[in-house]
Parts: C-alpha cells; structure tokens; sequence
C-alpha cells in the first residue's frame, strides 16, 4: 500500500484547511482499497459484539446486561484501535517504505502529514462507533442515550479519548525499529489494554493491582466514561470509587493528550534508525 501526498503545485496555491482535507481524503482512500485493515479495523469489533452477545445473556447488576457493558468497552477499543494501534502500525510501514522521507522532500508543510492521518482516525472512529452502535442496538438491545447532557458525555468523552489514543500511536510509532516489526511491537500492548481495563470483563471483578495499573492508561477512562453514558446511574457505585467520577475522567484524559503531544514533539521520527 503506498501513500500519497498533495503534489507540489497545490502546494502553492491551496490554503492550510484544503491541504489538510486534501491529504485527509487520500489517507482515508487508502483505507478504504485495503480489505484486510478495513476488516479488522470495522468488521472485528462487531463480531466481537456479536460473539459475546450471543454466549453471555446474563445480568451483572441493577438490571445491566453483560452485552451492555461489554458494548461499551468495544465502543472504546474502537477508538483506541483507529488511533493508537493503527497509526503506531501504519507509520513505521510508511517510514520503511521511505514515504516519509519523500514527504520530507516536498515542498509540503510537515503539519499535512498529520493532519491527513487525524482526518483519517476521525474517519474511521465515527464509521466503526455507528456500526457497533447499529449492531448493539438492533441485535442487543442496547439503549442509546435519552438526554443532550448524555450525548454531550458522549461525544467529549469520545474527542478526548480519541485524541489521546492517536497521539500515543504517533508518538509510540518511534519505537519500532521497521515496518515489519511494527505489528509484533503494537498489537501485544493493545491486547494487555483491553484485558485490564475493564473491556472483556468487569473492571471491579479484576485484581487490584490489574487496575491500578490499568488506571494508569487511557483506555480504563475511556470505557469509565461510556459506561456513564450507556449503563444506569445506579451502576456508577459499582465503580472503583463508588461513582463514575466524569471530572476525574476528563482530566486523565487531558493529561494524556498533552503528555502525549509533548513525546510526539521530542521522539517522533521521519526517517528510520539505519537512516541515523
């Protein structure tokens, strides 16, 4: 799969917001001709929903369907997989390729290239969160929100999520040595992620130091936060402190995306390593 950048001669004449929208639909483009990640990227999760759904019937409490608050741990593996694990993946398959380094060649501001990689997670996070949505609701039962506030919750809880996760995959993308390498790197560390952050169980049912440790990564938050937005208040007591506590998930959130901005800044790399 190659990537392609804006040409030179729109370089010149194109303002920032038609640059960046220009390379947006070229990332998205692409996505969209590779069958294998567009499979993984949306059909996974909701057969995923589908499975589970289909073995676990059973209530967890205050009349919560396991599939109910299972579905909002997919909704947040979703997130963290169009941001973090596909671009931690992505763009060492890209540096390898030398595409990075060609971009550098172009007149081309180095802020397109990211920008067309956001447009792209964007693209997919709202495209993958519809369909796990759709599916939930129409196979499951789950229960879309009923107020703005809860839509409100919603929808920052999804931008801060997923803006963490895609400048932890950015800035994560340095560590792996190639391109091939890249998937061996990234995919073990998402894994652990959602097994101790409250997606394929209960956080609560977990041992304490699985969720200390878990309450250290953006993952956990963002499932706490959709959990608030899908099951009862009365579920939030079950919580690790007795509420859903939205404040506190805001700031970790927010704390992630600057310490996640900040290593983009100092570690992200435009050729490879044998390059120096």
């Amino acid at each position: 799969m190659s990537t392609t950048t804006v040409t030179e001669a729109p370089a010149r004449r194109a303002g920032p917001i038609r640059l960046g929208l220009s390379q947006g639909l070229l990332e998205i483009k692409q996505f969209l001709r590779t069958r294998e990640q567009v499979t993984f990227t949306l059909a996974f999760p909701a057969i995923l929903i589908l499975v589970f759904g289909s073995i676990f019937k059973g209530t967890i409490g205050d009349g919560v369907k396991f599939t109910q608050y299972f579905v909002t741990g997919m909704i947040a593996t979703g997130l963290m997989t169009a941001g973090f694990q596909a671009l931690a993946i992505q763009i060492p398959m890209e540096r390898d390729r030398g595409v990075l380094k060609r971009f550098l060649g172009t007149p081309m501001p180095k802020w397109v290239y990211f920008a067309g990689k956001v447009l792209m997670v964007a693209f997919i996070a709202l495209l993958e969160t519809v369909i796990l949505l759709t599916v939930a609701t129409l196979l499951f039962g789950l229960k879309l929100p009923s107020t703005g506030a809860t839509w409100l919750t919603f929808l920052w809880v999804s931008i801060l999520g997923i803006t963490a996760c895609t400048l932890c995959g950015v800035a994560f993308s340095s560590l792996a040595w190639t391109g091939r390498s890249a998937p061996a790197v990234v995919t073990p560390v998402a894994l652990i992620l959602q097994f101790i952050s409250g997606v394929f169980f209960v956080f609560t049912s977990l041992p304490t130091w699985m969720q200390n440790v878990a309450s250290i990564f953006p993952l956990k938050w963002m499932c706490q936060g959709l959990r608030a937005v899908f099951l009862p208040a009365s579920f939030g007591a079950r919580e690790p402190g007795g509420s859903y506590d939205l404040p506190k998930v805001a700031l970790v959130l927010g704390i992630w995306c600057v310490l996640a901005f900040v290593l983009c800044l100092t570690t992200f790399r435009w050729t490879t390593k044998r390059d120096g």
